[in-house]
């Protein structure tokens, strides 16, 4: 299974904890859909005719995409890659884009058939913390226009651990989700990253810092409600009822290739990893595109080995040690089991037939345990 991403930079503002590239204007809109169609024509050998099954427009918001828009990326695209008929094209949206005739049109004129939307919190406080453009009465008439217009492949975001965000009001955010019946649900830990605007707002005291313990608090709320609920928690930060799995980012996490197109799009082809640059008027400079300003990275049997357990560890489908041993060879496999030994003993890890999962536990501390089995 292969598959393509593209990227959209554009947003009407920039949240606060954001970090992916974007820009907070529509001024080069037009240049940047020619400069996208061109590049899906320079990527056409990169996935070597494979299959095509998922298509994923992040971003940015893609939401602000027209129909059109979207229509002609789709037709470029299938007239470029071997694209599955039954294809997952997902369509990142932010809930203040989702009226009445957005939806109308995307359900009756496109081929999007998976909706991704950024909720982020159903309570308004949380959403002036997080900078974001929509309010929460937005948020749950999103929700309920998808439903009705047809869109039953929904996912939506949750974030968790903000400041503003009691233990309570995160019970009902979640108790909010539950009423829709969705079949998917991805929900993160609010993140200080360098450079965003959270981070200076912060150190300058204007906003309350992150405290990690609420942090700990939520994931294991979340953690019990969704169990509770019957969603299986397929990967550290998503949830999914059965058959709603999302295609996309699990082609992620199970190693599948990929293209990236657009401003700051990653790639991966099996062996090699290489991103776009992050710069629109760069990338917007068609006649340059032949030589598309990328950087490449060929990734050594230790970085791919590492990859391995970084990903699939975060996965219900578990670390495999005889997939190490066939793929890495015996050095590896030694090492793996000599190296998780320590965390099986801390009940932070378990294992069923040479496969190794996180548990509850360690599902806290994912990040650190993969560290440790890194060579």
């Amino acid at each position: 299974m292969a598959g393509i991403y593209f990227h959209i930079p554009f947003c009407k503002q920039k949240c606060h904890y954001c970090n992916f590239y974007s820009v907070a204007s529509l001024r080069y809109r037009d240049v940047f859909i020619a400069a996208l169609l061109k590049e899906i024509e320079h990527r056409k050998n990169y996935l070597h005719n494979a299959l095509v099954q998922t298509i994923y427009f992040g971003g940015g918001t893609p939401s602000m995409l027209t129909t059109n828009e979207i229509n002609d990326i789709l037709q470029k695209t299938r007239e470029t890659f071997n694209v599955a008929n039954d294809v997952e094209i997902t369509l990142e949206a932010n809930p203040d884009d989702l009226n009445e005739e957005k939806l109308k049109s995307l359900k009756n004129e496109t081929a999007v058939n998976r909706f991704s939307i950024g909720i982020q919190s159903f309570f308004n406080d949380d959403l002036k913390y997080l900078n974001r453009v929509h309010s929460a009465d937005q948020a749950i008439s999103s929700i309920e226009l998808a439903l009705q217009h047809g869109f039953q492949n929904l996912t939506i975001d949750l974030i968790y651990g903000i400041p503003t965000l009691t233990d309570e009001k995160w019970r009902q955010n979640l108790m909010r989700f539950f009423s829709f019946d969705l079949p998917h649900l991805s929900s993160y830990s609010l993140t200080v990253e360098p450079k965003t605007a959270l981070n200076v707002l912060i150190k300058k005291g204007k906003i309350q810092g992150i405290d990690d313990e609420q942090s700990i608090r939520h994931f294991e709320i979340l953690i019990e409600e969704t169990n509770r609920k019957g969603y299986i928690h397929y990967e550290i930060s998503n949830f999914a009822k059965k058959g709603f799995y999302s295609k996309h980012n699990s082609l992620y996490w199970l190693g599948g290739h990929y293209v990236g197109i657009g401003p700051s799009a990653h790639s991966f082809n099996g062996s090699s990893r290489q991103w776009n640059v992050s710069n629109m008027k760069q990338y917007i400079e068609t006649e340059k595109l032949e030589k598309l300003t990328a950087e490449k990275e060929v990734l050594s049997t230790d970085q791919l080995y590492n990859e391995y357990v970084m990903t699939s560890l975060r996965t219900s489908w578990g670390c495999d040690s005889a997939h190490i041993k066939n793929v890495f060879g015996d050095v590896f496999v030694v090492g793996f089991l000599d190296s998780i030994n320590t965390f099986v003993e801390e009940k932070k890890v378990f294992q069923t037939d040479g496969r190794f999962f996180l548990t509850n536990k360690g599902k806290l501390f994912a990040d650190g345990i993969a560290a440790a089995l890194f060579r």
